[in-house]
């Protein structure tokens, strides 16, 4: 079973198929407000963190899918990635729109 349905519930809907993005490393934990998950575009970090669809459950006033730059605190054996400050670099409510900016930045 996937980490982010094992953190957040079976029934945890991404809005799309993990199987389709297998650059994106399950880091969901059950302390954070919803599942995230981390990526690398050439030597940088990002984490795509993924709330509810329903906006009524999200904890805080963000968009459904939400890519903050990130930093490994870890080693390349052992990753530890987080995010490395509040700044979003891409947020939108839709899948389309969150595919294509990752198609984009997977090809730079």
């Amino acid at each position: 079973m996937e980490l982010y349905k094992q953190e957040f519930g079976q029934n945890f809907d991404l809005g799309f198929d993990l199987k389709n993005h297998p650059y994106l490393i399950d880091k969901s934990w059950h302390n954070d407000q919803c599942p995230s998950f981390y990526f690398k575009v050439g030597e940088q970090f990002y984490v795509l963190w993924v709330d509810y669809a329903e906006i009524e459950q999200r904890e805080e006033d963000t968009a459904r899918y939400v890519i903050l730059e990130a930093i490994n605190e870890g080693s390349n054996e052992k990753p530890e990635i987080y995010a490395d400050n509040d700044e979003i670099t891409f947020e939108c409510e839709g899948y389309t729109d969150l595919k294509l900016y990752l198609q984009k930045a997977l090809i730079r």
